[in-house]
């Protein structure tokens, strides 16, 4: 069933106040600025991440994310992918190279649930930031903040949510890996993922098109996580809930808000997924124990604020 989308690679997120932005996403996040275009826009990467960027900030007059991209394995993958989304009725945009700085041309398509996807093959290879590709040392030196590990995944809001499933699993070769059903049987939540992760990217149920929850990246630890609720605080960001445990994917995590108000998620653990693997199924009754598996109730914010 595998397609050749490998992992995800990029995420543009728009923000209100660019500078604001970068000390939020670096002294706090802990990522690392690797480079700015002509247009304004600031390219950071976390340090495992051996690709020149993962997260594309860019100013605008309100928050949110313009697009969130996947690598596929080699240039021979995205022009069969891109037929594949054609032949499947999907539109697709082309975006030629270099209009993401050292990114090659890349597949743009809009899924039912008014969110824009991408698919690429090639990004300038930098490798681990601060640490060597020959006998590398255990971490590098110099890390902020929460020392974000990689940008992991997203969480999208939206309609339409058995269309969205059918381009990532029929087209793309995405596997479900948890879902929320409701009473009538009806999928109200969506984990599909295209790894050994358990989850690359989500959607949850929700009758505006086009509404961005969160952008997540990896922790090595529990104890890192409330580190970063301690960093929270120190700085006096706003925080939605935790640190808590997740009933959905069983990772331990804290969700707060970049100075614009888009959500951002660290996160450690979590389960894994494999082709054979059937889907884990949470009943929507039972949907507060399985988003906050400590309390076991949703907050408001949580539910409410999209971006």
């Amino acid at each position: 069933m595998k397609k050749g989308v490998m992992r995800p690679g990029h995420v543009q997120i728009r923000v209100l106040d660019m500078d604001e932005a970068v000390k939020h996403y670096t002294d706090l996040l802990g990522m690392i600025e690797t480079d700015r275009d002509d247009q304004g826009r600031v390219y950071l990467k976390a340090w495992t991440e051996v690709d020149k960027f993962s997260v594309v900030l860019v100013e605008a007059d309100e928050p949110g994310c313009d697009f969130m991209g996947f690598k596929v394995v080699d240039e021979a993958a995205l022009n069969q992918l891109e037929k594949d989304l054609v032949d499947y009725g999907v539109g697709v945009e082309q975006i030629p190279a270099e209009e993401l700085k050292d990114c090659g041309r890349r597949v743009r398509f809009t899924v039912p649930s008014g969110h824009a996807f991408e698919l690429y093959a090639d990004k300038k290879y930098t490798g681990k930031w601060g640490v060597s590709s020959v006998n590398p040392e255990a971490w590098p030196r110099g890390l902020q903040g929460m020392k974000a590990v990689r940008f992991d995944h997203a969480l999208f809001y939206g309609p339409e949510l058995a269309a969205v499933y059918d381009i990532f699993v029929n087209v793309l070769g995405f596997y479900l890996a948890e879902q929320v059903l409701d009473p009538e049987g009806t999928r109200v939540a969506q984990f599909l993922t295209v790894s050994m992760k358990e989850h690359d990217v989500a959607f949850i149920h929700h009758e505006d098109k086009g509404k961005f929850h969160h952008a997540s990246f990896f922790l090595d630890t529990w104890e890192a996580v409330l580190r970063s609720a301690d960093l929270i605080s120190m700085t006096d960001t706003s925080i939605d809930i935790g640190p808590t445990r997740h009933g959905l994917t069983h990772g331990q995590t804290i969700y707060f808000f970049d100075p614009s108000g888009n959500r951002n998620e660290v996160f450690c653990g979590g389960d894994y997924h494999y082709p054979d693997h059937k889907p884990i199924t949470w009943k929507a009754e039972d949907l507060g124990k399985a988003i906050f598996y400590h309390d076991r109730v949703l907050n408001e914010r949580f539910l409410t604020v999209l971006t």
